[in-house]
């Protein structure tokens, strides 16, 4: 290698400037920096142009990485430990609607509520698309903004139950959705190698939240009232939007879809915000119709554990299942997170895994006999639904690649907003009319095998790999004097096996090579040879900048 050869990174362009020399020769090729202006003075030129859609490579570590983890987990944090503890707002709102003689205190406290979960994950395609149009940071910002600013007008309209359907219910629901799918996509910006045990942690941060924030609640709202103590959730919501300020993306936005002809209008504008590629990847069409079947009977068990308790242990504590589940969700996402970033681990075998688990376990329920055997049941289904839950984003990470992952979460979550709402009512249902919880459970146990069962279906097809995909953009390897030559015929474009035309070969010769030379290998090639090519020959440099045919030199 010569003094003067110089190394061009991967997937750039070269930049031509003018001014430079009269040969044509790039002083930056040559081992320069600098460029002669029209005043004489050397000017500072870029010798690369970064593609603006190429993929890059997480940094799987790093200052800016771990502050972004921190970030995403007080984000799931501070959301769903306000959706999760809803409970202590739900008895305050009950007693006082009571207190005014409404009969329907109960049913429309609890409409509240329903509202607020149901919003977050049915809006959550409205999040995926967003972010891929405005990106994850306003994404989330915005999120923040509904959420603080509808946690503080719901402190005005506390004796209100319609106005909190709209405050409480939709715009924080709203806000939710916007700000929780943009915290799950992030992380697949920063880590490839630890992105299970990530998205372990950060999802946990629902459960440590979900375990603080009763209490404290419960405190305030007992103290204070209810309106100050949404003042104060509202001044925690807006954590989210200082949270919006670390995601700083690394991966560029998916590219505008092609216009072809004879499609019609509405075509296109839908393409212009849905990623129509995920649809196209039959693994995620079976996994993203796989799990909403599975969550049919996944959240009965959360609703009605309570009631069965006091059928069939009378005296004992009725929130103390729900509490292990909790638990031990927590702890079963970071467990599984971290197995999931094992080598030779499928992560979607891992998730069929929990779902049959927690199908199975929720079946055993009516056979307990015992407290202590109940709450062994619970821990263990707490465990597997931190499983379930912590390879959300893997998976779709692992099957649409970084630029479908976002769009495939928020369609994913959107989906299973309509079983998570239905689930229960209908375990309510069954429960009227048989005054026993046997038959709902049971019932409630067979979503999750059968789901588990359809996701088989994933090893059976094939798609093309996002990583092959993302390498079929980036140079081939070819050696430079063969590329340069292929190109010499601007007419045709048609390869002329390394003969010159008579008018190249001075070119050529200059620079110590002709026609009969043998062909040069990127890594022997010195960027004098490189400059005779680029700068004499407009063909060549069109077509480099083009197809980056030089991109590793």
């Amino acid at each position: 290698m010569t003094e003067n050869s110089r190394i061009v990174k991967d997937s750039v362009a070269p930049v031509i400037v003018k001014g430079a020399a009269a040969n044509g020769h790039h002083p930056q090729l040559n081992g320069g920096h600098a460029a002669l202006g029209k005043d004489g003075k050397k000017v500072i030129v870029p010798l690369l142009e970064a593609d603006a859609h190429a993929i890059h490579e997480p940094p799987d570590g790093g200052t800016r990485a771990w502050l972004v983890m921190i970030g995403a987990f007080l984000c799931n944090g501070v959301l769903f430990g306000v959706i999760n503890t809803y409970s202590v707002v739900y008895l305050s709102l009950q007693k006082q609607l009571q207190e005014i003689g409404d009969n329907e205190a109960s049913s429309k406290a609890a409409l509240v509520g329903s509202l607020t979960i149901g919003t977050t994950f049915l809006l959550s395609p409205v999040s995926g698309i967003l972010t891929d149009k405005i990106g994850l940071r306003r994404t989330t910002f915005i999120g923040g903004l509904l959420t603080s600013s509808g946690m503080f007008l719901s402190s005005y309209f506390t004796h209100s139950v319609a106005a909190l359907y709209f405050t409480y219910g939709i715009m924080f629901g709203l806000g939710a959705a916007l700000a929780y799918t943009p915290s799950l996509a992030i992380l697949g910006h920063y880590f490839k190698r630890y992105l299970g045990l990530v998205n372990g942690i950060v999802t946990a941060g629902s459960s440590v939240f979900t375990a603080i924030m009763p209490i404290c609640l419960d405190y305030l709202v007992e103290h204070t009232g209810l309106a100050t103590s949404f003042r104060i959730l509202a001044v925690i919501s807006s954590f989210v939007i200082f949270c919006a300020l670390l995601y700083k993306p690394l991966q560029p936005p998916p590219p505008p879809p092609k216009v072809k002809p004879g499609r019609s209008a509405v075509n296109t504008f839908l393409r212009s915000f849905i990623n129509f590629d995920n649809w196209k990847k039959k693994r995620y069409i079976i996994w993203a119709v796989s799990i909403p079947i599975a969550l049919f009977g996944y959240f009965v068990p959360y609703v009605h554990m309570g009631k069965f308790v006091q059928d069939n242990f009378p005296g004992k504590g009725e929130n103390l299942p729900v509490m292990c589940i909790g638990i031990t969700s927590g702890l079963g996402r970071l467990i599984f997170g971290f197995i999931a970033d094992m080598p030779r681990v499928n992560r979607v075998l891992l998730q069929q895994m929990s779902f049959v688990l927690i199908g199975t376990l929720t079946m055993c329920l009516p056979a307990t006999g015992s407290f202590p055997l109940l709450l062994a049941i619970a821990l263990a289904m707490g465990l597997f639904d931190g499983c379930f839950i912590s390879l959300l984003g893997p998976i779709a990470y692992d099957i649409c690649g970084p630029r479908g992952a976002t769009q495939a979460i928020g369609f994913l979550l959107g989906m299973c907003s309509l079983p998570l709402t239905l689930g229960p009512p209908v375990a309510g249902m069954l429960y009227d009319q048989t005054g026993s919880y046997k038959l709902p459970f049971i019932l409630a146990g067979i979503p999750p095998l059968f789901g588990a069962s359809t996701m088989f279906l994933v090893r059976c097809v094939k798609d093309d790999d996002p990583k092959q995909q993302t390498a079929a953009t980036e140079p081939k390897l070819e050696p430079l004097a063969h590329t340069a030559w292929d190109c010499e015929n601007p007419m045709d474009a048609k390869p002329m096996n390394g003969q010159l035309q008579h008018e190249r070969r001075a070119t050529l010769a200059s620079s110590g090579i002709n026609a009969k030379s043998p062909l040069l290998t990127h890594a022997s090639v010195s960027s004098l040879i490189l400059e005779a090519y680029i700068a004499d020959n407009p063909v060549f440099r069109l077509h480099a900048e083009r197809k980056y045919c030089y991109g590793i030199l």
